[in-house]
């Protein structure tokens, strides 16, 4: 009786721990991350943070040397940061390649000394690699920017460069489209970027549409 006691109450352990690790095999992926500057980061935050596949988009500062920088630091073009966006994103859903096509069409390529009404090394929009992978695929990524808009690469403007440290910005430019979105519409408006993207890039800005 004891021996079959102890067979049963095996069982009962095995299968039972079973139960309890199975949802761990079918866990879900696990997240990458990307860092991109494009002019404002409100705006680029509320562009990106919208696809499908993207988890959570924050803006923040890359770029600089300056560590914890705030936004007026940043803003008084001393630090050498951007502002940028950190995006984290399933794979299984969306490619770091996809991600950027999106990227470039909700950026003038052309403009490296701002975007659109904003203007100074704040403003420059550059792709802040991690990985080997995620270098190569930037590259590639100028390379088809340049032949779509029918350019030299030479006049894409877009810097290329290894991440250092992202800084996450103040609390109250999070969400700023959402949380303002008289103002963050009136601003966006008044700085042209929708013109200057349709300009560019026709029915194809801000999307995520094959080269």
């Amino acid at each position: 009786m004891k021996a079959n006691w102890r067979i049963a109450h095996g069982l009962f352990s095995f299968f039972l721990a079973l139960f309890w690790l199975a949802p761990l095999a079918y866990a879900a992926p696990p997240t990458q991350e990307a860092v991109l500057a494009g002019g404002c980061f409100w705006c680029l935050e509320h562009d990106l943070g919208k696809l499908p596949g993207v988890v959570k988009a924050e803006s923040g500062y890359s770029g600089g040397s300056l560590a914890n920088p705030t936004y007026q630091q940043v803003s008084g073009e001393g630090t050498g940061h951007q502002e940028a966006v950190l995006v984290r994103f399933d794979p299984k859903r969306i490619s770091y390649p996809a991600l950027l096509r999106s990227y470039w069409r909700n950026v003038d390529p052309l403009d490296g000394k701002g975007q659109f009404c904003d203007r100074g090394d704040s403003y420059r929009p550059v792709i802040f690699f991690n990985s080997p992978q995620q270098r190569a695929a930037a590259e590639a990524s100028l390379k088809a920017a340049a032949a779509e808009l029918k350019r030299p690469e030479a006049a894409i403007r877009v810097e290329i460069k290894p991440l250092q440290r992202f800084w996450l910005g103040e609390g109250y430019h999070q969400n700023y489209a959402d949380r303002n979105s008289v103002k963050y519409n009136y601003y966006r408006w008044a700085c042209g970027r929708d013109r200057r993207l349709d300009s560019l890039w026709g029915n194809k800005a801000r999307t995520g549409a094959a080269w």
